[in-house]
Order: structure tokens, then sequence, then C-alpha cells
């Protein structure tokens, strides 16, 4: 046998004849059309589609074979089945015709040949027999029967093939009109260089981090591992997304349903104003809005109150306790205009929270005093309930409870400090430099005279601090409040003198406020039932009021430089408004009903007509005032009200002229 080879064939190699390939057969067809595009009468567009049909026809044969479980099948097996009975009972009567046709041409054909030839009338004789014997055997058949109808084969599979038309349900459109988004153009020319700084910064930026992370000190990375504060990995900040949204949308829902809830409150919030004020004269009133309360703080006493400089309607409650024999945990909660029920942010200590204060120009840092001596620092944006800067015994804490603390402008190298004051008669200005707090003592008060010590030594005395404010142009200025209720003018420049001591008070001094409007008059209250104002250029009051009550707080308003108001220990608040009446209040209320009950705090918002009132049992009780507290200048006809802080400054500076002339008669 020989090997033939087509004369096409390659010539390969053994290392390529031995090469194996693998060659996948799949069920798809690689001439299908993979760019189908069909009109979607759902979506009003043009869609490709997805699904292709892959199968490939090899052969195709169109024949006339009918099924026969088809209609048209079944009328074919009834045609044939009445045809073949018809043709049954036609056989028989057929047969017999023909009988009696041979019977009748026998007989004509012997009764005309009678006279013929013998032989003829034999053979005659003999058909004759024949045909006898024929149909008498075609008489003995039986005639065959009838053949059965086809039985109809069940079907199988109860299918039945039948057409229905169903309504075609129309396309439905709904629309809703908004007013446009306020748009603005905006062009820019950006060239290469401007991209190359973008870029610089930010490598700039990241590389600071990170030495920022570097310098940090061994002892609070320990602290925080302890606390398990964890930077988030990009797979935990994936899953940690849908909880936030759903947060978010569960804040919102919470207040639409309190805003439901309180509809008539807020509506009184926008829209009441005591029309009755008409007829009273100069007094007026304050009508209680919504009351804020949490569950675990029903025991401790409201010790701060501080409004938040952004966001008008935010405001911060410090809880702890005044009786030293009662001292426990404490409690910093955020709360909110917008939702009564329930706190923004929830922070909890070990120790009494006494004072705080927000920062001006990062309003998400919150300043904390302690009634163990710690400060710290709270930041909303982090979300940890632990504070991010906290003071110990080695970072120079205080050594008696923290009475106040303010923010100032950040310093030099633009760090964020504040001061605090403290019973141990430290004033202590503290720095936030590179992840933690330094101190600095700014002046340490120091009462008058001397002690007797052990064996004859002689001790000096130190005053203890209980409150105190920077002023609001001067930045070095400040006063301080003692429990001896005298009242130090000092500054930041000297920390071994003061320059200027005022008698003010017989008991402890519990506030003290410089007039945001007037850069001379600060305002004082204290224990022994007094408010005073001040001159700081003169050593006795300007005005003075007996309350006949201890008066916990006083505040001055934020839109008048004559307005401010007052808390006493029996539950009443006094509002004063020295341009109406310079001697007795044009309101004071009751605001707390309780029997035992003592109202600590009071404070007025930047913006709305509201104040925020403090008590023991841990309720905030927010007030209108009436129109008859906020009085403005009336207007002229053709003339502008003039409005600002010089006309305010000059309405207190006429009333302070007229108290000042008979002084120096």
């Amino acid at each position: 046998r020989a090997l033939v080879k087509s004369p096409d064939q390659l010539e390969l190699t053994e290392a390529e004849l031995k090469q194996e390939i693998t060659r996948t057969l799949t069920a798809d067809n690689p001439q299908a059309p993979q760019n189908i595009v069909r009109f979607s009468f759902k979506e009003r567009e043009y869609k490709l589609v997805d699904y292709l049909d892959q199968t490939a026809i090899h052969f195709s044969l169109n024949g006339n074979l009918i099924p026969k479980d088809s209609d048209e099948g079944r009328r074919q097996s009834i045609r044939s089945n009445i045809e073949a009975e018809k043709a049954a009972e036609e056989t028989p009567a057929e047969q017999a015709e023909i009988k009696d046709e041979e019977q009748t041409g026998d007989t004509e054909a012997a009764g005309g040949e009678e006279g013929g030839e013998e032989e003829g009338a034999a053979e005659e004789v003999t058909e004759a027999a024949e045909a006898a014997e024929a149909a008498e055997a075609a008489e003995a058949e039986e005639p065959p029967p009838p053949k059965a109808p086809e039985k109809k084969l069940p079907n199988q599979f109860n299918f039945i093939e039948r057409a229905s038309t169903t309504p075609f349900n129309p396309l439905r459109e709904k629309g809703c009109q908004t007013e446009p988004i306020p748009s603005l153009n905006f062009s820019a020319t950006v060239h290469q260089w401007d991209i190359y700084d973008a870029y610089v910064e930010e490598l700039q930026r990241m590389e600071k981090a990170k030495e920022k992370e570097k310098t940090k000190p061994q002892a609070v990375k320990k602290e925080e591992e302890k606390r398990g504060l964890r930077k988030l990995s990009h797979v935990e900040v994936q899953h940690v997304e849908p909880i936030t949204r759903v947060a978010k949308a569960a804040k919102i829902a919470e207040r639409m349903v309190n805003l439901n809830t309180f509809d008539d409150i807020a509506q009184d919030f926008k829209y009441f104003e005591d029309a009755s004020d008409e007829f009273r004269a100069q007094q007026g009133t304050l009508l209680p809005l919504w009351n804020f309360q949490y569950e675990k703080t029903k025991k401790l006493a409201v010790t701060a109150i501080s409004w938040n400089p952004k966001y008008k309607d935010l405001f911060a409650v410090g809880y702890g306790s005044y009786d030293f024999m009662k001292q426990g945990h404490g409690m910093l909660l955020l709360y909110t205009l917008k939702n009564p029920s329930f706190p923004e942010y929830i922070f909890s200590s070990d120790s009494g929270v006494m004072c705080l204060d927000f920062n001006s120009e990062h309003p998400h840092l919150i300043a904390v005093g302690f009634y163990d001596g710690n400060v710290a620092i709270y930041n909303l944006r982090k979300e940890t309930s632990q504070p991010s800067y906290k003071s110990s015994a080695a970072s120079g804490k205080h050594s008696g409870p923290v009475w106040q603390v303010k923010w100032q402008k950040d310093d030099m190298d633009n760090n964020s400090n504040f001061f605090s004051v403290s019973s141990d008669g430290r004033i202590v200005s503290w720095t936030l430099v590179k992840n933690e707090l330094v101190h600095m003592d700014v002046i340490k008060l120091s009462g008058e005279g001397t002690m007797q010590g052990p064996e004859g030594l002689q001790l000096q005395t130190l005053g203890c601090g209980t409150s105190f404010d920077f002023h609001k142009k001067i930045d070095y200025l400040f006063l301080v409040g003692t429990e001896e209720g005298k009242i130090y003018k000092c500054s930041k420049s000297y920390s071994s003198q003061f320059l200027d001591v005022f008698e003010a008070h017989h008991m402890s001094v519990d506030t003290v406020s410089w007039n945001p409007f007037h850069l001379k008059v600060f305002i004082s209250c204290s224990s022994d039932w007094t408010v005073k104002i001040w001159d700081h250029t003169i050593k006795t009051p300007m005005f003075v009021y007996d309350l006949s009550c201890a008066v916990g707080d006083v505040a001055w308003s934020p839109y008048s430089s004559t307005v401010f108001a007052a808390v006493t220990i029996d539950g009443k608040a006094h509002v004063f408004d020295l341009n109406i009446n310079k001697h007795e209040a044009l309101c004071t209320q009751l605001v707390v009903t309780r029997k035992k009950n003592k109202t600590t705090h009071i404070q007025f918002n930047p913006v709305f007509p509201v104040i925020i009132v403090g008590d023991e049992r841990g309720l905030i009780t927010s007030l209108k005032l009436s129109p008859n507290l906020r009085k403005m200048p009336k207007e002229k006809k053709g003339q502008e009200v003039k409005k600002g802080p010089e006309v305010e400054m000059a309405k207190l500076e006429k009333l302070l002229s007229l108290v000042r002339e008979p002084e120096a008669k």
C-alpha cells in the first residue's frame, strides 16, 4: 500500500507534529449578530438585545405530513372512516343485482334456442348448473362486518390550544414642578503650572500628616490602642457607609415626627406674639416652649449651658453636682431645637462637668472643665465618646474644681488655646500643641494677709476663683470673680499683680460678664442676692438690684446693650431692660414648679428671642420673650431707625452718664 499525500499538505517537523493543540467547542454560534437593537415600549427608547438565539440550522425540509393530534389530522381520520362505512354497505347490493341479471339472461337464451341443435342444449344445461352452484356459494357467504371507527386518543398533557386577549395597561406619567436651582456661570483659565502647584500642595500636606503621626508621643498611642481607637480601613468604611446613611435618614425622620408631635409649640415659637403686652405698659411675659430632658440626667444638676456659634439651634449642656458630698459621674449633652425629645450627642465622664465653652473659630471643639480639676476637649467630628485631649496630674491639672473655661483667639503659631479658672487660685492657659495639651500658669490669686502655719510659719493665703471673662475687644484684659466676693481686673502680661480690685459682693461671685456692646461695662451676680452693673474705671457699682434670693446666673442679651436676665434659686427668672425701667425687672416669672428644685443657669439664644434655663433636676426649659421684653426703637415718619453696636453703646452710655452726674455733684 502506498501512502498518498495531498499536494497542498504542509511539511511539519517532529516537534510540530508532537505539539498538542487544544480546541474548545462551544454551543455559541460565531456567526450570530451581537448588535441587535429593538425598541422598548416600556422605556420608550431603543435597547440592545441581551439574549441571542445561538441555534444554527443545517438542514430544513418542508413536508406534507400532518400530526394525528392536530385539528386537520382529526378531520381527515373522520372523513376516511365515513368513506369506508359507505363502501361496506354498497358491496352486498351490487352482488344481488348482478345475480338477477344473469338469471334473466339465461331464461331468454333458453326460450330462443329451443329448436336448436342437441349439442348446444347440453352445453347450456351444464352452464346453468355451474351458475346455480356459484349463486348458492355467494348466498352462503356472509357480508363483511362494518369497520369500527378509530378511537380518539386522550390528551396526555391536558393541553388545550386557545387564544385570549388581555387588556393593555396604559403607561402612567407622573410629574412635579419645582423651582429651578440657582445657577452661576463660572469660567477660569488653568495652565500647566496651576495643576503642578496643586499636586505639590497635596504632596506637602500628606508629608506633614506623616510627620505628625511619627512625632505622636508613645503614651497617646498606647491610650488609643487601649480604647480601641483605630483607623478604619477602606473595606470597613464601605461597610459603615450604609449604616451612616440609614442613621442620617432615621435622624431626619425623627425630626419630622417630633415636628408633627410638637407642632403647636413650633407654631408658637415662630409666630406667636403676646397681644396682651399692649395693655401691660412695660411688663412682659415668658412663654414656655420645649422641655429638654434625658433619662440618665434626672439626678444630675445643670452646671453649664453654651450655644453653638455656628449652628444657632444647637446648644451644649453640662451635668454634674454642686454638692461636694454627692459627687459622681457627669455628662455632656448637645440638644437642638429641631429635636427636643433626644440629644444629638452624648458624652459621659467619670467626674462631674462644671463648665464648658464652644470654640468660635472651630465650632466642633468643646472645652470642658471637671470637678476633679481636669480639663478636656471634645471633638464632635470624631465618632468616639472619649475626649480628644485631656489633662492629667503630670500635665498640670488643677487641684480643685474647674469653675469656668473660655476659648481665646489662636496664638501666633495658629494653635488653639483656652483659659481655665479653679478653686486652687490658678488661672491656666492651655494650648493644643502636637496632639497634647501644654499648660502655662497666667496668674495666681492671692488672698489678703497671711495665716499661722505649723511651728509659727506664716503662710500666704490663696484666692479661690469661681468665674472669669475676657474683654470683647482688648485681648489681654480679663476679670476674675472669687469666693471671697472680690472681682480682680487682670492682664495676661502681669502674672504677679492685679490691675484693680473691686469689693463687689459679700459672698461668692457666681458670674462675671462683659457687656457685648459697651467696652467699659460688666455685670456680676452673687449668692448675696444681688446683681450689680459696673464701669471698670469706677470702683463703685452703677446699678444694684436685690432679687431677695441667691442669684445663680446672669446673662446679657445679644440684641440690646440694656437687656439682661438672671435666675434665682427659688425657681424664678428675671428679665431687666435698663432703657425702660432702671429700678425693677420687667418680668419675674416662676420657671420651676417642683419644690426643692433650684434654677442654676440661663442663656440667651444669639438669634431667636428665646432663653433657656437649667435646674438641679437636669431639666432644660426654653422660653420665648414677649414683645415688651425685646422692644426696639420705634420708626418715625421720614426717618430711618439707626441700628448697630454704636447705637447700643450710645444708649447704655446715656444711662451711665445720668448715674455719674449725681455722684460727681
